[in-house]
This record gives structure tokens, sequence and C-alpha cells, in this order.
């Protein structure tokens, strides 16, 4: 799994682990989990990601399943977002699990089946204002999962996306923060992403997040998408219900004011 060092995918790690199996994590800094097989390796390189693969396969044979956790967050109004910080979110949060996605995707394939989890957000369907450029990044997860899910089913492989919302993890103080800008935009930049964060603070623990993937992974059969919790499944469902025009308003009611 890739971003298995820390948050929801140390959690998720440890709940494989604890289901019996051989788990191995790559993430871009050092980690010493009992049970848990470290790789070296980030997600942006294509190069590294196959090399730990192969150092998987090298050790284990097989491999089977994938669950890509790697990712991070920014925020700030889109226009005084620096394109290279637009485009790093991008490279880590969707092409980071295209890239691991292809490195194991021949490997299922030619065994005749496999299982990938891409995480997602909520943020995916419930698009934030200031948090432009993580919504994109997870929306673009949401459609390639489904899109790569009917490429690969004739071969046995299924993917599938599950949709964390708020949940109190590191990820939180990691968030790279721009209040740029704020002044024009009257304090809404700050007072959302102030808001955000205390809705973070008091979410869902990592564990049972981590818990529920685990159970993802490991399941026969999955849908495309998955939302972690009750609550957040009735609000995916809202916002399917819900026009667009309408939904748009409620979002921005709460985190664009």
């Amino acid at each position: 799994m890739t971003g298995g060092s820390s948050g929801i995918g140390l959690c998720t790690a440890k709940a494989l682990r604890e289901r019996g199996c051989a788990v191995y994590e790559m993430s871009r800094h050092d980690a010493g989990t009992e049970g848990i097989c470290h790789l070296q390796g980030d997600v942006t390189d294509e190069k590294q990601v196959a090399d730990a693969v192969a150092a998987l396969m090298e050790r284990e044979g097989r491999l089977d399943i994938l669950v890509n956790c790697a990712g991070f967050g920014i925020s700030g109004a889109v226009e005084f977002t620096a394109s290279e910080d637009a485009k790093s979110q991008l490279d880590v949060n969707f092409f980071g699990t295209v890239n691991a996605d292809r490195a194991v995707l021949p490997i299922m394939r030619e065994a005749g089946g496999g299982r990938i989890v891409n995480i997602s957000s909520v943020a995916a369907v419930a698009h934030i204002p200031f948090q432009a450029f993580y919504s994109a990044s997870k929306a673009a997860v949401d459609s390639y999962t489904c899109a790569l899910a009917n490429e690969v089913r004739p071969f046995g492989v299924t993917v599938t996306a599950v949709q964390p919302g708020d949940i109190r993890t590191g990820f939180t103080a990691a968030r790279k923060k721009s209040a740029a800008g704020d002044e024009v935009y009257g304090g809404r930049i700050s007072r959302s992403v102030a808001g955000m964060e205390r809705d973070e603070e008091k979410g869902m623990s990592p564990e049972k997040a981590g818990a529920y993937i685990a159970r993802i992974a490991l399941k026969k059969r999955v849908k495309p998408c998955y939302a972690v919790g009750a609550w957040y499944k009735f609000l995916c469902l809202l916002i399917k219900l819900l026009p667009c025009g309408v939904r748009n308003r409620i979002v921005g009611q709460l985190y664009a004011r």
C-alpha cells in the first residue's frame, strides 16, 4: 500500500495485518511499524514505484491487494494558488494513484485477479471552496476508478474508491495553507479553512476509518465507490439527489461565507 506510514494509511495497514495479511507499505519516510514491511518510494516517481513493487514480488511472489492512501491537501483561493502547488496536488493525489495502479496491474492481470482500493474523499462530491484543487484531485480519482474498474473487470481485477470524510489525523496539520488574497475575499479564505479544520479535529478516528478500508479491501465483491460512515453515506446520497445548483449553494453556505 502507499502512504502507509501515518494517518489513515497506517491504520489501514495495521488492520490488514491484524486480519492475517502480509503488509508492505511504500512511503517517502522511514517507517518502523512492527509486522509491516517498509519500502522507500515516492508515488510521483514511476521508477521508484516500479522498483518497490519489484522488491515486494521478489520477496513474496504475489500481490493480491493495493491500497492507495498517499496524499496531501492544499488550501487557498484558486486565483492566488501558484500553478506549481496546484500541479503538485494533482501529481500526488491523482497521478500517484495512477502510477501505483499501473505498476501492479500487469501482475494482477496475469494472476487472474486482484483488488485495488483508491482512497478518495467526500470532497470529490461535495466540492469545497478554497480547497478546489484538493476536491478536483479526489473527483479525478473517483472518475478514473470507475473507468478503470470496467477496463480490468474481465481479468478478475476489481477496483473501488473509498471516500472518507472528516478524520482526526495529522493530515490537518500537514495541509499546505495559503491565505494569499484573504483581504480581497473578505476573510472568507481563513474562515473556510478554519471551519474545515474544526470539523476534521472532531471527526472519525483514523483507526475506525482504517478498519473500514481494510474490510473493503478484503470483500469478495465491491461496488465502485464507498463512503466511510453512516453520515457520509447519507450525505453522498443526498448530494446525488439534489439539483447541482441547490447542492452548491448549501456547500457555499457552509464553507464560503
